[in-house]
C-alpha cells in the first residue's frame, strides 16, 4: 500500500482537493494521509477544519502555522515555521508522494520540505498565470519542484512544458473545481436561505475581493472604491465571503463588516463550505470581485463575472466575464452591464475552458500507476522546446 500525503491549507483548496481525497481514501491500494495546516486551524478565519471533520476524512496530522498578522514579515515567518514543523512530519509520515493544489505561499516552505526529504510532489493547477500576485512566482517554483502535473487546460500544460518539465509527467483532466460543481450536489434555494438567514428574493451577487499582493497598500483603496460601487445599487442584494491571510486581507474585512453593519441588504461570512458558495453562486446574478472562483467555477453556471483589477490577470478566460478598473465608476458600469439581457445571454450560453471531465479519478490512476509501476525518477531531465531563432 501506498502512503499518499494530500496537504490542504484552506477552505477553497479543500473544497478543490475534497473529491480527490474521496477517491483516495476509497483505492484499496493507497492510503490517505490528509495534514492540515493554515487557516484551517485559525478562529480568526473560520476554524474551517471542522468542516473536515464533519466530512468524517481521517486527518493525520494538524499543523499550525499560521502567525497573526499579514505583514510580508509576519507571512515570512509562518513560512519559516511551516518548514520547520513539516520537515518534522515528513520524517514521521513517510510518505510515498506529496499532492498539493495551487500557490499559497505557504506550499512553497512544504514543497521544499518534501523535495529534501526526496518525497516526489504531484501539483495540481500548475501552469497558470496571475500577474498581480506573488502566487505566480510561487506556483512555478512549485512546477519545478514537483514530478507529476495536473493542469486545468491545455494552455497551462503547454506553460509547464514550456518551463522544462517532459510531456509525459503533464496530464491535462481538466479543473478540479469544474468537476467539482458538476459533481457536487447542491442546495435548493430554500434551505440556502434557511442556512444563511437571508432572503435571497430577487437579484443578488456574490463578492470576494482578495488584495492584489504585488501593488503597494492598494487593500484599503480599492475596496472603498468596489463598495462605493455596491452602494449605488441598493435594489440588490450582496452576499460577502471575506478575504484570506495574504497581506493587505484583514482590512478588507474590517471595511467588509464596516459596510455590512450599516447596510441591510448585505451579509458578510468569514467562511462557507463549499456545497453552501457553489449553491449561493448558482442562483446569484453576477459573481463580483477578483477571485479565482469567478474565473474558473461561475462560468460553469452560466453566471456573468465582474473580474476587477490585476489579481488575475493572465487568466485564461470564459466569455462571461466582464474585466474592469479597481474604479467605482467601472465597476458599477461593469455590474451595469452583466444585468442586461444582452450579457445574461452570453453568459449563460458560454464554454468554460476549464474542461468537464472526471478530473479527480484520472489524476489518482495516473499517480497510481507511477507510484505502483516505479516509474518515478527524481533526476529529472529538463525538456528542451525545439524552436527556430530568426534573424
Amino acid at each position: 500500500m501506498k502512503k499518499v500525503c494530500v496537504v490542504t491549507s484552506t477552505r477553497a483548496e479543500y473544497g478543490l482537493l475534497r473529491n480527490l481525497i474521496q477517491k483516495i481514501q476509497d483505492d484499496q491500494s493507497l492510503e490517505l494521509c490528509l495534514v492540515v495546516t493554515g487557516m484551517h486551524l485559525s478562529q480568526e478565519f473560520g476554524m474551517t477544519v471542522e468542516e473536515i471533520e464533519r466530512d468524517n476524512y481521517p486527518i493525520a496530522e494538524k499543523i499550525d502555522i499560521l502567525l497573526s498578522g499579514d505583514s510580508p514579515s509576519a507571512i515570512s515567518k509562518t513560512m519559516g515555521l511551516a518548514s520547520i514543523s513539516f520537515s518534522d512530519m515528513f520524517e514521521r509520515q513517510k510518505p510515498d508522494i506529496l499532492i498539493v493544489l495551487g500557490d499559497r505561499y505557504e506550499l512553497l516552505p512544504i514543497c521544499a520540505c518534501a523535495m529534501n526529504a526526496r518525497i516526489p510532489i504531484a501539483h495540481i493547477s500548475g501552469g497558470e498565470t496571475t500577474e498581480g500576485v506573488v502566487d505566480e512566482c510561487i506556483r512555478h517554483c512549485i512546477t519545478k519542484m514537483s514530478y507529476l502535473h495536473f493542469p486545468g487546460c491545455e494552455p497551462y500544460r503547454k506553460r509547464i512544458i514550456q518551463l522544462g518539465e517532459s510531456p509525459e509527467r503533464v496530464f491535462n483532466y481538466g479543473d478540479v473545481g469544474v468537476e467539482l460543481v458538476r459533481s457536487m450536489k447542491l442546495l435548493p434555494k430554500t434551505e440556502l436561505e434557511q442556512l444563511l438567514h437571508f432572503n435571497l428574493s430577487g437579484a443578488y451577487a456574490c463578492v470576494t475581493f482578495h488584495p492584489t499582493t504585488l501593488e503597494d497598500k492598494t487593500a484599503a483603496k480599492q475596496t472603498d472604491e468596489l463598495l462605493e460601487a455596491i452602494n449605488k445599487f441598493p435594489n440588490m442584494k450582496f452576499i460577502f465571503l471575506k478575504t484570506n491571510s495574504d497581506t493587505g486581507g484583514r482590512i478588507i474585512n474590517k471595511k467588509i463588516d464596516q459596510y455590512v453593519s450599516r447596510n441591510n441588504n448585505c451579509i458578510a461570512f468569514q467562511s462557507l463550505s463549499i456545497q453552501t458558495y457553489l449553491s449561493c453562486m448558482k442562483y446569484s446574478s453576477v459573481v463580483i470581485g477578483n477571485s479565482s472562483s469567478g474565473i474558473v467555477e461561475a462560468p460553469t453556471f452560466g453566471v456573468p463575472t465582474i473580474n476587477i483589477g490585476d489579481r488575475q490577470k493572465g487568466r485564461l478566460q470564459a466569455s462571461s466575464i466582464i474585466n474592469c478598473n479597481p474604479i467605482a465608476k467601472d465597476v458599477i458600469e461593469a455590474i451595469k452591464l452583466s444585468q442586461t439581457n444582452r450579457f445574461k445571454d452570453i453568459a449563460s450560453n458560454t464554454i468554460n475552458p476549464y474542461g468537464s471531465g472526471n478530473t479527480s479519478a484520472l489524476i489518482v490512476e495516473t499517480i497510481k500507476d507511477f507510484l505502483c509501476e516505479n516509474k518515478i525518477d527524481l533526476k529529472k531531465s529538463f525538456y528542451n522546446i525545439s524552436y527556430e531563432i530568426n534573424g
